[in-house]
């Protein structure tokens, strides 16, 4: 079985983040030639010589001031086809109407790296007239299909609880600058995640408490709805949804997995099948939480496998996943807990059943109150499409988020 080829591992320094790092840190990472790019919790570098060396971009001026000011979460990617840099940030809810909003910016100035960014912001009521005052956006998701961009976030409202709400916007309009989409509200579930490596067709699974699962198919085509299939699992498993369920001590007795809850953070397309994982709750078999997996056809739904990830040892945590130029699934995600380890960052591939690991970095703490998260990213480098760019991220001499380090990795399958 071929071994993981880690080509770049390199931990981000105090000046690569500006000082501003956090224990649920949310790193995320594009490459293009030797130009890369980095958002975290609350941060942005880049690099110009292909990841040795980062500048700190300061997200907070970049862009205007924006209802309660920058909040936490960000995203990026680039797509190849267009030249798009797409950067998606999270502001605070504001004093004046108690809501939020987020910001997406987009860079297609010719050249490979991003430079002048053009950027539109979103409000909850511009969607819902109930949504105008008390309500917030949250926990996003971001990928691409060949001709439009998806944005899911969770909606939060004080008056009539939570909903989730799917963005599919023109990638020819944002190559010029403009902005046109269509959008889809869900009342009946939320936590969204969507697939990396779609093409004509975005699919997302909403988030994954028990058999069954709801899996959404969003065609590519313009004037297209979403339709929704519900899936059994053959495997067993449950998750949930309530704060501190998912319990796994390091070695200090702190819990890592305390913001841990059943949303799916990961999903793929490739080769006509669509994968997910998510969350699983210890069973008596499986006795340290573990990673739920599920593969199915994506023209028929029939479960076509469970690349489960568990150890009876040691708990596992928010995983990303991506295809490759071949067809093959990377991954990032993180293990950790059993009081042996504190939080380890891996990534590997799927070389089914099962995954090929390797680890890039090891925590020398546990999280002090138990925060660790939201999600981690991993999306094809450039220009060779058949390794990954994956991030993670480590504690290193404290337990306090100023001791987070991102890690930005560089990985393919190895000989």
């Amino acid at each position: 079985m071929p071994s993981v080829n880690l080509v770049r591992n390199i931990g981000l320094n105090d000046a690569a983040t500006g000082l501003i790092t956090a224990l649920d840190d949310e790193p995320t990472a594009a490459r293009v030639l030797n130009h890369a790019f980095v958002t975290g919790n609350v941060y942005a570098s880049r690099s110009q010589d292909g990841g040795s060396t980062w500048t700190h971009v300061d997200p907070y001026t970049t862009f205007p001031f924006a209802a309660g000011g920058l909040c936490c979460d960000q995203m990026t990617l680039h797509e190849r086809s267009r030249n798009l840099w797409i950067w998606l940030l999270q502001y605070r809810m504001s004093p004046l109407n108690g809501s939020n909003v987020f910001r997406l910016a987009v860079s297609s100035d010719g050249t490979p790296a991003p430079g002048s960014w053009f950027s539109w912001e979103f409000s909850p009521g511009l969607f819902d007239t109930a949504w105008a005052t008390n309500t917030e956006f949250d926990r996003p998701d971001m990928a691409t299909t060949d001709n439009h961009l998806y944005i899911t976030y969770n909606v939060f409202h004080a008056g009539t609880g939570g909903a989730a709400i799917v963005f599919k916007i023109s990638l020819a309009h944002l190559a010029q600058h403009q902005l046109s989409y269509v959008f889809y509200k869900i009342t009946t579930d939320s936590s969204l995640c969507l697939t990396r490596g779609a093409t004509t067709d975005m699919y997302f699974m909403s988030e994954a408490v028990q058999n069954p699962v709801r899996i959404f198919r969003w065609p590519d085509a313009v004037g297209s709805s979403p339709g929704k299939a519900v899936v059994s699992t053959p495997g067993a498993w449950t998750g949930s949804t309530v704060p501190g369920s998912y319990i796994s001590n390091c070695p200090s007795g702190t819990n890592w997995l305390g913001k841990v809850h059943a949303r799916a953070t990961a999903g793929w397309v490739t080769g006509g099948k669509v994968g997910f994982l998510w969350h699983a709750l210890p069973t008596s078999s499986r006795p340290q939480p573990w990673i739920k997996g599920l593969v199915v056809d994506g023209a028929t739904s029939a479960v076509v496998a469970e690349p489960d990830i568990w150890n009876p040892g040691w708990a596992w945590a928010y995983p990303a996943t991506c295809p490759n130029a071949n067809g093959v699934v990377g991954i990032s995600l993180f293990y950790g807990g059993g009081g042996v380890f504190n939080p380890r960052h891996v990534v590997g591939y799927l070389d089914s059943p099962g995954w090929v690991l390797q680890g890039t970095r090891d925590s020398s703490h546990g999280p002090d109150g138990g925060i660790w998260g939201d999600y981690l990213s991993c999306t094809t480098s450039h220009p060779n499409n058949t390794e990954w760019v994956a991030t993670g991220f480590t504690l290193q001499g404290g337990t306090t988020f100023d001791f987070i380090e991102p890690q930005y990795v560089e990985f393919s399958v190895g000989p």
